[in-house]
C-alpha cells in the first residue's frame, strides 16, 4: 500500500495533467457537435472491429457445427431432388409432395479413411441405429466414394472405390455407352473404366457418371473426366483411365443413399431367376 501512495505522490504531476486533458476532453466533446459526432463515430469503428473480430474467432471455432448444419439442409434437398426426378419420370404434372422418393440421403462423418493399400476401406460415424444397411451407397458433393459392406449399431465401414473388389456400373454423361469402374492399385485419384465398347464416341475430358443400372447409386451422381484412353487387345472395348472429382486422400463428410425401393426390385428380380 505504501509502494502505492508514493507512487502517486512521485507522480502528481503527471496525474493531475491527465485528469485536466481528459476533463476538457469531455467539456469539448459535449459542447461541440462536431466533436461529439466524430467521438461516437470512432467509438463505434471501435467497437465494430471488436465485435468483427470475436465474430472470427467464433466462427472458426464452430466450423464443425456450421459444416454439420450444411449437410443436414443438403440431406433435405438431395431427397426432395430425388422425389422431384422421380415425379417428373412418372409424369410431369404430378405433384411431388404425394409421391414418397426412391432415394434418402443421410449424412456423416468419416472416421478413418485409408487410400494407400490395394484393399481400401473408409470408417463412418453412423451406424444400424442410424438407419444404415449394406449395400448403401456413400458419396460427397463431388462424387461417389463406395459402398456400405459392414454395419454396426453405431459404426459402418465402406468398401472404397479404391479397393480391387469394387465393381461400380458407370456410363458417359454425354451417351448411354456403359461400362464397370474399377481400380488398378496405383494412383488414389485414378480409377480406371473398362467394357465401354470402341463404337462408343469418346475424347478426353468427357464426364462419366453412374449409370443407374444397380440398385445402390441412382443415374447420374458425378465420378470424374476421361484423362486418357485406348483400345485393348482385341480393339472391341476401351480402356479409359478417369480422373475422379473427389480428392480420395481428403475426404471428411459424405451422405450415404438409401435405395427405397431396393428391397422390393431384389425381391422381384430373384423370382424372376427361380422361375
Amino acid at each position: 500500500m505504501q509502494q502505492i501512495i508514493n507512487f502517486l505522490i512521485r507522480n502528481k504531476n503527471n496525474i493531475l495533467f491527465l485528469l485536466l486533458l481528459t476533463f476538457s476532453l469531455f467539456l469539448t466533446i459535449q459542447s461541440h457537435s462536431y466533436q461529439k459526432s466524430k467521438f461516437i463515430s470512432s467509438a463505434n469503428f471501435l467497437s465494430g472491429g471488436i465485435y468483427s473480430w470475436t465474430s472470427n474467432i467464433n466462427s472458426y471455432f464452430n466450423l464443425e457445427q456450421y459444416n454439420l448444419r450444411l449437410l443436414e439442409e443438403n440431406e433435405r434437398l438431395r431427397t426432395r431432388l430425388a422425389t422431384y426426378e422421380d415425379s417428373l419420370a412418372i409424369e410431369p404434372f404430378t405433384d411431388t409432395s404425394a409421391i414418397g422418393a426412391s432415394y434418402i440421403f443421410r449424412a456423416s462423418e468419416v472416421i478413418n479413411n485409408n487410400y494407400a493399400k490395394v484393399d481400401n476401406y473408409l470408417t463412418l460415424k453412423t451406424g444400424a441405429r442410424d438407419g444404415i444397411k449394406r449395400d448403401m451407397g456413400v458419396i460427397t458433393s463431388k462424387g461417389i466414394v463406395g459402398i456400405v459392406e459392414n454395419v454396426s449399431p453405431n459404426y459402418s465401414t465402406v468398401i472404397s472405390i479404391l479397393n480391387s473388389n469394387s465393381r461400380i456400373n458407370a456410363q458417359l454423361k454425354k451417351s448411354n455407352h456403359f461400362g464397370t469402374l474399377v481400380w488398378n492399385g496405383e494412383d488414389p485419384n485414378v480409377v480406371q473404366l473398362i467394357d465401354v465398347p470402341s463404337i462408343a464416341p469418346l475424347t478426353e475430358g468427357d464426364t462419366i457418371i453412374t449409370g443407374g443400372r444397380s440398385l445402390i447409386f441412382p443415374k447420374g451422381i458425378p465420378i470424374g473426366y476421361v484423362r486418357n484412353f485406348a483400345l485393348d487387345q482385341s480393339e472391341s472395348y476401351y480402356q479409359i483411365d478417369i480422373q475422379l472429382f473427389n480428392d480420395m486422400t481428403n475426404i471428411g463428410y459424405v451422405y450415404i443413399i438409401e435405395n427405397t425401393q431396393q428391397e422390393e426390385i431384389r425381391n422381384l428380380q430373384n423370382l424372376s431367376r427361380d422361375e
